[in-house]
């Protein structure tokens, strides 16, 4: 019971679990979201949903309708998720740039492996 017990302590399973719920409640969000901006698309265009279009006979409307939805969902994940969260890491993590560069490292490795030898 132990080994059970240091699996799911030590493993990060509930922060993992925590980040699917939360991801998978976020999915519902978008894709609700992504939904009604298509509707918004379709209304614009007079169509609602593309899949019936056809170009040469051949009907495209479903990759239409994928390429529309996967733009919107691109833009929404960019800019509700990565823009803000860059943003407070650059605000709550700033990047120390006191140290030294790599030319300096390198260097340094340089000299103290030539003074070894």
């Amino acid at each position: 019971m132990s080994g059970f017990k240091n699996f799911v302590l030590r493993g990060n399973l509930v922060e993992t679990a925590v980040a699917l719920i939360m991801a998978l409640s976020f999915a519902t969000v978008v894709s609700t979201f992504t939904a009604v901006l298509t509707g918004f698309i379709g209304k614009v265009f007079e169509q609602p949903d593309f899949s019936d279009a056809t170009i040469a006979d051949v009907n495209v409307g479903q990759f239409i309708n994928a390429v529309i939805a996967f733009l919107i969902l691109s833009v929404i994940v960019y800019f509700l998720v990565v823009v803000p969260y860059t943003k407070a890491k650059e605000r709550f993590f700033p990047i120390d740039e006191k140290g030294p560069t790599e030319v300096e490292l390198l260097t340094q490795i340089r000299d103290a492996l030539a003074t070894r030898a």
